[in-house]
């Protein structure tokens, strides 16, 4: 996630919806002022070897400590965090301020549900053995996937957000975004999290009529409102 003060965006990071990506690639034009939170280790990596800005900003201030944190921080030398990467809507909006978000250009990008959902599944199981696409379903993991998606970018199941951008046309859209927060770079995507997956068959060739049917279900909102078919 990702706050610019200085091109006044707020990038919202929704998952397996190349977010890693795009946010390295924002960092390229950021500020020392700008809110950018951490990534996994061997991302932060990627974006030092670029020369981008790392993880600044997101840390609260003393004075929002509560006990329990002051007792961490003695403990554990632990800091509070305000912002994190998947951060939703509600809760940027709660910190940063009415004006600011008033005021900010804010986007995130939402993906085919289909693919999103197998997309996550050969991330959580990178090899064999495997639970079954039906098994799952029937897990947690689709439900939180929505609540890093569609729940993340909307207040009251209202998008909150001033464009939503398709990862289908991510070239298109991020040049869209260049353009009008007037980046004076082309936003080049580094390739993050991309050699887990060795199965690359199209979700037609993967998901039976009933486990099509049930991402359907719990993803009818996205597909409603973005046209997205099987």
């Amino acid at each position: 996630m990702i706050i610019s003060h200085k091109y006044k965006f707020i990038f919202l990071k929704t998952n397996k919806t190349a977010g890693t990506s795009i946010e390295i690639a924002l960092s390229k034009f950021c500020g020392h002022k700008d809110i950018i939170t951490p990534i996994s280790p061997a991302d932060e990596r990627t974006r030092k070897d670029l020369g981008y800005r790392g993880p600044q900003n997101y840390l609260a201030p003393l004075w929002d400590y509560r006990l329990r944190d002051l007792i961490n921080l003695a403990r554990n030398k632990k800091r509070k965090v305000r912002y994190y990467k998947h951060m939703p809507a509600r809760e940027v909006k709660q910190f940063i301020g009415n004006t600011f978000w008033n005021d900010y250009y804010k986007f995130c990008f939402e993906r085919n549900p289909w693919d999103r959902v197998i997309s996550l599944y050969y991330w959580r199981y990178k090899s064999e053995p495997r639970p079954t696409i039906s098994e799952f379903l029937e897990s947690d993991a689709p439900w939180a996937l929505r609540k890093k998606g569609f729940e993340l970018y909307s207040i009251n199941r209202e998008v909150v957000v001033d464009r939503v951008c398709l990862f289908e046309n991510l070239k298109e859209e991020l040049e869209r975004i260049r353009v009008l927060l007037g980046l004076s770079g082309e936003l080049l995507l580094p390739k993050t999290k991309s050699s887990y997956r060795k199965d690359k068959r199209h979700y037609r060739d993967i998901l039976n009529y009933e486990e099509k049917e049930k991402i359907g279900k719990l993803f009818n909102k996205e597909i409603s409102l973005y046209g997205y078919e099987y």
